[in-house]
């Protein structure tokens, strides 16, 4: 995240883009990591996208605790967000921003790691995601060079051209955010263990709570 992906079940929005070529396999990044052990910087790499995958996991299960506890107004059907809450992923572990229980977070820590290594995938992706942002942002820049390029230098059609662009963005950043999260910045987190949860300040001085992991084989 910063906060981080997907709405998890059966999201209309993502469907004709869930195009996996092969499913998760729980030695995956061990294996990468044994042949290509050379580069420098990918063990930590491989880590920061399993904790960001963590990391969106962890706000989707709180979420879910918080609205089995809200008014039954009206049925969902799609994963209620919890917007309070947030999320910055790093090597070491996550922070975890809001106000939240630490047993509450220990409890969606555990489930959420369980639940995404036992084929729950598409918890690994969050809306919210920085990558979202990122990608749209990219986009938006890429699409508004090309039609400044193609369309004549004139006032009108420039403004035209610009308005297409950012409308286009706006359709398909998002899909493209949740592909750059599910292949890129995340990945399930088959060789992660829980070692601690604290309350912490991260780099630029905002409290929350740090889930500190470590890797396994």
């Amino acid at each position: 995240m910063n906060t981080s992906a997907s709405v998890p079940g059966n999201s209309p929005n993502f469907d004709f883009f869930k195009f996996d070529l092969t499913a998760p396999q729980p030695t995956q990044d061990t294996d990468l990591l044994k042949q290509l052990s050379f580069i420098p910087g990918l063990k930590e790499m491989i880590l920061l996208r399993q904790v960001h995958a963590l990391e969106h996991a962890t706000v989707w299960v709180l979420s879910e605790a918080n609205s089995a506890h809200a008014p039954k107004s009206r049925p969902r059907k799609v994963q209620v967000d919890n917007e309070l809450l947030g999320g910055l992923s790093t090597e070491q572990g996550f922070y975890l921003y809001g106000q939240v229980n630490i047993s509450d977070l220990r409890r969606a820590v555990t489930l959420g790691l369980n639940r995404l290594i036992n084929g729950e995938w598409d918890l690994a992706v969050h809306p919210r995601c920085g990558t979202n942002a990122s990608v749209a942002i990219l986009l938006t820049a890429g699409l508004v060079v090309g039609v400044n390029l193609l369309l004549p230098f004139r006032p009108l059609e420039q403004l035209i051209g610009l308005g297409i662009a950012a409308t286009t963005a706006a359709e398909i950043a998002p899909d493209l955010g949740y592909i750059a999260q599910r292949h890129i910045t995340t990945a399930i987190p088959f060789n992660l263990v829980i070692e601690n949860i604290t309350l912490s300040r991260d780099i630029w001085g905002r409290q929350g709570h740090f889930v500190k992991v470590s890797w396994r084989e």
